[in-house]
């Protein structure tokens, strides 16, 4: 298990947990700094358990002992010390903004990256790549996403379509086949239009391969589920980074279709960025005639 997953892999397993390693569970997240400088009895004590409870604890993680937990522990505060969720302060100045922003966006996107099943992202380009029709299926930010990413795969000569509007979306899910492919996209994992046009997709025969969090409603129905899992206080703010999340997800299985098409895009691609330089006012000094500034 990557160390950066160590936290969430905590909150995961929580409920599967006995009732006295839950106590040890919480106290753990809520304080994994000080966590490094206690012995187990400390632990133990902090937590309202005993010294084999949490050792207990330790072995549902798949850990040998305390001491194997907290070495993953450091690793994981090490890696993540810079790159966490944030909170905004009257006090902070735009700079200080700026900074805990991109910080803890950065923070979110790796946590998704090293959590992204291979297996599934394999699957997903490969039932792309040989699907008659693509649709991606989303709303509000994740509407964006699906229009981001049905103008990546239309350049990759796949008939490609993004429905924002439940009711086409559910129209569009009625008509597929089992040669398309619909990539459902959700920030919850439990929107019910979605889930509604996903049903409709499967029972037409269509792969479904979702893009949100595990054990959610949606991902629970696709047939490729890829997982996005992002921690935010979704009341405060946007939620950019699970929208850039998404945005990166759909650039890798586009890069992946690509690669396993790209004897038929090299022709084609070279004329549409041909075509696409006359939209274009040339760099300065790069050819003559006025500069179109």
């Amino acid at each position: 298990m990557d160390a950066q997953n160590l936290i969430t892999k905590i909150k995961d397993r929580r409920e599967s947990l006995r009732k006295s390693e839950r106590k040890v569970a919480d106290f753990v997240v809520d304080n994994a700094a000080a966590v490094l400088t206690m012995r187990i009895m400390d632990v133990a004590a902090h937590a309202d358990v005993s010294e084999p409870t949490v050792v207990r604890f330790c072995r549902a993680l798949d850990f040998d002992g305390f001491q194997s937990f907290k070495l993953q522990l450091a690793q994981h505060l090490g890696a993540n010390s810079s790159y966490s969720q944030f909170s905004v302060d009257d006090s902070d100045t735009v700079a200080d903004l700026s900074h805990k922003v991109f910080d803890s966006t950065i923070g979110s996107l790796i946590a998704v990256r090293d959590e992204l099943d291979p297996v599934a992202l394999e699957a997903a380009i490969v039932a792309i790549n040989q699907a008659k029709r693509v649709e991606f299926y989303g709303f509000g930010a994740s509407g964006s996403v699906a229009s981001d990413a049905q103008h990546k795969f239309f350049r990759l000569q796949l008939s490609s379509a993004a429905y924002t509007d439940p009711h086409i979306q559910h129209m569009s899910a009625l008509s597929l086949s089992e040669s398309d492919v619909i990539v459902a996209i959700s920030q919850s994992g439990r929107t019910k239009a979605l889930i509604q046009s996903v049903e409709l997709a499967l029972e037409a025969g269509a792969t479904v391969i979702g893009l949100a969090p595990q054990d959610t409603p949606l991902i629970k129905l696709c047939t490729i589920p890829i997982f996005v899992n992002m921690e935010e206080d979704l009341q405060v703010f946007t939620p950019v980074s699970s929208r850039i999340a998404h945005l990166l997800v759909i650039d890798v299985l586009a890069m992946g279709v690509a690669r396993q098409r790209k004897d038929l895009l090299k022709d084609y691609l070279k004329r549409i960025n041909k075509s696409l330089k006359a939209l274009r006012t040339q760099k300065p000094g790069a050819g003559s005639g006025p500069d179109l500034l």
